[in-house]
């Protein structure tokens, strides 16, 4: 579990060190049958910023944590990217992506904490 909590401490910073905003973890683990522990939701901007979050995100983990993802989608467009570390899924989302999907609402019942912009 602690490696975990690494891991999503790292994805975070990863997401900070590219300004993304309204970053928040959903914690998973009460929830049995759930796809992760773990999820990581932020947002950029842009496309271009989405795509340097996912990034920077695959640079922290690879450096501080060793690891590289399972799967990552969304590139091609950059509205929507998932990274799948298989314990953490992280959700990059365009502002308008992010709202249409709700993804936080989902999990409501979990424990989410919103991580302050690090601006």
């Amino acid at each position: 579990m602690e490696q975990t909590e690494e891991l999503v401490k790292t994805i975070v910073r990863g997401l900070q060190e590219k300004k993304a905003k309204n970053i928040v973890t959903v914690d998973l683990t009460m929830h049995q049958g759930a796809i992760c522990r773990y999820m990581v939701i932020g947002e950029g901007n842009t496309p271009t910023q989405v795509q340097a979050l996912s990034d920077s995100v695959w640079d922290f983990v690879r450096k501080e944590a060793n690891e590289k993802p399972l799967s990552i989608d969304g590139n091609q467009y950059a509205r929507w990217i998932g990274i799948d570390y298989g314990t953490v899924l992280v959700h990059i989302f365009l502002p308008e992506q992010r709202l249409f999907y709700g993804i936080e609402s989902l999990w409501a019942d979990s424990k989410i904490e919103q991580i302050p912009d690090d601006n």
